[in-house]
């Protein structure tokens, strides 16, 4: 870059300056140090501009600067309040002390503003109103008292979008079989005893599945019952903790606290979610799960996981299903375990959000469930996949004595099955729960080596078939046999230790591919002589590459 010289400006750069200064003396109101006046300039002594003092610039009133803030706070509002997801004609407000809380709750009915729910501990107030001035008016006037002005955006269950037909058939349904899906066999009746999870949800209807003195309700003033045909909740606390084999669960001695959180529309919004969190986290919860979601992040709901973080509370939420690259709040927050779908077959299910900020993938398409009125149903999404990973928190906390949620977390993602490339991917996150591995990570005896994944990378044009040894030791000797279309290859994978993983490339013949529209892969992981693997069938995996030929 080059610099220009500046000296040669120095000379006019002075005059053009005394002669400001001059102009601005002569115009000086006398009676007025601040204020300039017109008539002809006086002579003045060198000795008399010596003395007079600089004037100050112009002072800024408290007055001017709480106009400035109510402003700024009134023209963040409006820009939210346009947006589609919010409760219309609805604010949440902070305060900066409880001083400042106590005068708006007094002030707020004579100001126009109707309190429609307070938490006392954020020194946060759900406000509606019939204009906006009202609000204005409040913020003009006590701006020193106000912390953060906020829209009150609406949370909701994801919704599982229509199946493409590109997808029709392609996935595969877990039914009622979740337990074996996660590895897990054996006796899992105690699973979950001594620990709360909280289900912020629709509301849960008693069910065999729940037995009996398991279920447990907190009204943050939505009531506790469902709305007649809605079933959400009740599904969602099925798979966190369902005892009976025709809806099943993880954690099936857990204790489980529904907090309804939607309304009579199924929504819910930020406010009530963050009232609901903190309720949990005083009510005992040592998990919560939140099977919904809102795309706008909110100070509030930052403020109620502030508040279960730091007593070492859990949340678990589901990532949504729109088929995004980007995650719903919460889940989107980096301390909270967002979760993703997979399905029978360890694919990533087409609706499952992806991003940076996914942690984990759980069971979620086609899975048995309860519902109200007794029945049993099917549901897809994220929703069911995070109290999945809820209740896995849960059984490993109380088959693991003194272990925090958040040191059986970081289990479960330490000893998730690999799912896309090596290591962890926005697709997968961690990787796929497997709970059989993880309750067995001590147990030297037992051998399951697998074959994690199998993808096109396009980048490179290759197939990545990857090798996982799911084993508490290591693993050598094993033989990796792919078959590609009519041809037959043999890969020697080398010693694995526990956990550990291994990629085998296999370049895709373009050639093939484009003449024939597909190319089948079946991949068989062969372990050497003596060594007995406890879960054979995920050592089998086929895949195809196809391309739409044009019309």
């Amino acid at each position: 870059m080059r610099h220009r010289s500046i000296s040669h400006l120095l000379l006019p750069a002075c005059l053009v300056a005394a002669v400001a200064i001059l102009g601005w003396w002569v115009g000086r109101d006398q009676s007025n140090p601040t204020a300039f006046a017109t008539p002809a300039p006086e002579p003045l002594s060198a000795a008399t501009s010596r003395e007079e003092p600089t004037p100050p610039p112009p002072a800024t009133t408290s007055h001017s600067r709480g106009y400035l803030v109510a402003e700024k706070l009134l023209a963040r509002l409006r820009t939210a309040l346009a947006e589609e997801k919010v409760r219309p004609n609805e604010a949440v407000l902070t305060f900066k002390d409880a001083d400042a809380y106590r005068r708006f709750l007094a002030r707020a009915a004579a100001a126009g503003l109707k309190v429609l729910g307070r938490h006392d501990g954020l020194r946060a107030v759900r406000v509606g109103f019939d204009s906006l001035d009202a609000l204005a008016a409040d913020l003009a006037a006590h701006s020193e008292d106000y912390g953060d002005v906020d829209a009150n955006y609406s949370v909701f269950p994801p919704d599982v979008p229509e199946t493409d037909p590109r997808f029709a058939g392609k996935f595969v349904a877990i039914g009622n079989g979740l337990l074996e899906f996660l590895g897990v066999t054996g006796d899992t009746s105690k699973w979950g005893s001594g620990v709360t999870i909280a289900l912020l949800d629709s509301g849960v209807v008693a069910d065999p599945t729940f037995g009996t003195g398991r279920l447990r309700y907190l009204d943050v003033g939505l009531g506790i019952a469902p709305t007649p045909d809605n079933g959400h909740g009740t599904a969602v606390a099925s798979l966190a903790g369902g005892m009976a084999p025709d809806a099943v669960g993880i954690a099936q001695s857990a204790t489980l606290l529904s907090i309804r959180v939607t309304g009579e529309d199924g929504l819910s919004d930020s406010f009530t979610l963050a009232q609901a969190m903190m309720a949990a986290v005083d009510a005992g919860a040592q998990i919560v799960n939140v099977s919904m979601g809102s795309y706008a992040a909110s100070n509030v709901m930052t403020s109620a996981i502030d508040y279960a973080t730091a007593r070492g509370v859990m949340i678990v939420a589901s990532a949504g299903n729109d088929q995004a690259a980007e995650l719903t709040w919460p889940a989107a927050d980096p301390r909270v375990i967002s979760v993703g779908a997979v399905d029978a077959a360890e694919q990533q299910v087409f609706f499952s959000n992806a991003g940076e900020q996914l942690k984990i993938s759980a069971p979620g398409f086609g899975l048995q469930s309860a519902w109200v009125n007794g029945q049993r149903v099917s549901i897809d999404g994220t929703s069911a996949s995070a109290p999945v990973v809820a209740g896995g928190i849960a059984a490993m906390m109380s088959q693991n004595p003194g272990l925090s949620a958040a040191q059986a977390w970081s289990l479960l993602q330490q000893y998730a099955s690999d799912g896309g490339p090596v290591g962890p991917d926005p697709d997968f996150g961690a990787g796929i729960l497997n709970l059989g591995w993880v309750m067995n990570r001590n147990d030297f005896s037992r051998i399951d080596t697998a074959v994690s994944s199998q993808f096109f990378d396009p980048t490179t044009f290759e197939m990545q078939l990857i090798v996982q040894n799911r084993s508490a030791r290591g693993v050598g000797g094993l033989t990796l046999d792919v078959n590609v279309g009519p041809g037959s290859y043999n890969y020697s994978v080398p010693w694995l230790g526990p956990g550990g993983t291994y990629a085998v490339r296999v370049p895709v013949d373009y050639f093939a591919l484009k003449n024939y529209g597909r190319i089948d892969y079946r991949t068989s992981l062969v372990n050497p002589p003596g060594i007995i693997d406890v879960i054979p069938s995920n050592n089998v995996r086929s895949n195809i590459i196809s391309v739409t030929q044009p019309q």
